[in-house]
This record gives C-alpha cells, sequence and structure tokens, in this order.
C-alpha cells in the first residue's frame, strides 16, 4: 500500500515537473522569436511597470508607511486610517510587558511590508475608540482594510501562547487576514508548537465594563 502510494506521489511529481519544463521551454521560444523591435517595447513595459512601483513606494512613504510609529490621540487614528487602505494599529499600555515585545516584531514588520501602515495607542489615551472598538485585552492589534476593523490579533493566542514567537509568526498572522502581503503558505503556520497548533479561532468582541483591561502579560510590570 505505501509502495503504490509513493509510486502516485512519483508520478505526480514527475508530471509537475514536465508542466513547469514545457511552460519554461515555450517562454524561451516566443523570446527567440521576438525581433528587436518587441523586445524594445517588453522593455518598455518593465521600465513602466518598475517606474510605477517606486511611484506607489514613494506615496506609501509619504503617508508614513516603511515605519512603526506611535499616534498621541484617537482624533490622529482617523486620520491615519483614512489615509491609507492598510493599517496595523497597536493598541498598547505602556505597564504591559507584552506590548513591548510586540512593539519589536511591529518595527521589523513596517520596514519589510511598506504598503500597510503600522502605528501604535495608548489606550489610557483613548477611551472612546477603545470602547467603540470593544478592545478589552491589550496587547489588542486592529487589523483595518480600507478604514474598516476587519480582524483583531488579541493577545498571542493567534501566536503560539508564547513570549518567544518569531517574526515571522506575526507576519504570517497579517497574511492571514489580507492586511499585508504575504509571500508565504497561508495554510500553515512557519511556528508549529504543541501550543500553537490549536485550531486558529475567531476572535469574539466582549463589551468593556468600566475603563480596566485585562493584561495578556504574565508580568503585568517591568
Amino acid at each position: 500500500m505505501a509502495s503504490q502510494s509513493m509510486d502516485i506521489i512519483s508520478k505526480v511529481l514527475e508530471h509537475s515537473a514536465k508542466l513547469v519544463e514545457e511552460k519554461v521551454d515555450a517562454q524561451l521560444s516566443k523570446l527567440n522569436e521576438m525581433d528587436e523591435d518587441d523586445l524594445d517595447r517588453l522593455k518598455e513595459k518593465r521600465l513602466e511597470a518598475l517606474k510605477k512601483a517606486q511611484k506607489q513606494k514613494q506615496e506609501w512613504l509619504s503617508k508614513g508607511h516603511g515605519e512603526y510609529r506611535e499616534i498621541s490621540s484617537e482624533k490622529d487614528f482617523f486620520g491615519e486610517v483614512k489615509d491609507s487602505k492598510n493599517v496595523v494599529c497597536h493598541f498598547y499600555q505602556n505597564s504591559t510587558f507584552r506590548c513591548k515585545i510586540l512593539d519589536k516584531h511591529l518595527a521589523i514588520l513596517a520596514k519589510k511590508h511598506v504598503e500597510t501602515k503600522f502605528i501604535k495607542l495608548n489606550v489610557d489615551k483613548a477611551p472612546f475608540l477603545t470602547e467603540r472598538l470593544r478592545i478589552k485585552v491589550i496587547p489588542t492589534m486592529a487589523l483595518l482594510l480600507d478604514g474598516i476593523t476587519k480582524d483583531y490579533v488579541v493577545g498571542f493566542s493567534d501566536l503560539g501562547n508564547t513570549d518567544e514567537f518569531p517574526t515571522e509568526m506575526l507576519e504570517w498572522r497579517l497574511g492571514c487576514a489580507a492586511v499585508i502581503n504575504y509571500s508565504g503558505n497561508l495554510m500553515e503556520p512557519p511556528m508549529m508548537t504543541q501550543r500553537s497548533s490549536t485550531k486558529f479561532t475567531k476572535v469574539e468582541k466582549k463589551t468593556i465594563r468600566g475603563r480596566g483591561y485585562d493584561s495578556d502579560s504574565d508580568s503585568g510590570d517591568d
């Protein structure tokens, strides 16, 4: 039975390799058939695409993308979100240790994923916004697309339930929400452990009672 399965897998791999080879051969044949005018037009298209991509990048940078920034008030939040298609906002408190861990990873991802704006906001300065978004646990990241909150990352439960998660784990989670351009495999996290292999669950919103927040940190203070 095992031998039969291996034979099937081998045939599938051979077929896939043949298809890839045929596709490459077809592309090479097409290039060989091009005259100088065709090649010039191809170069122009590629140059135009590069210029367009560079222009888009400069536009993102002018809007504050490419760096992880703190905004001072909830009024600023609405302006930042309105200005960009993809936004990750970290709602934090100074007394929560895990917020500092998250800061380190978000600073790395902000530079890598210029297509997305990465910001942070102190919940103590944004009582109306945190109540409106039903933020109860700190840290919480709100993931926004076109000005609308589409998803939340609450604490570290989606990141392996550990303070030692790699940046790639957070990158994968943001990719699952389509808030960044993720090039990896969305079907499987980059780090699989007994604690992180639990079924992915949607975060349920909970109504805030009073002004208190639950900390997701094991230790509340530094």
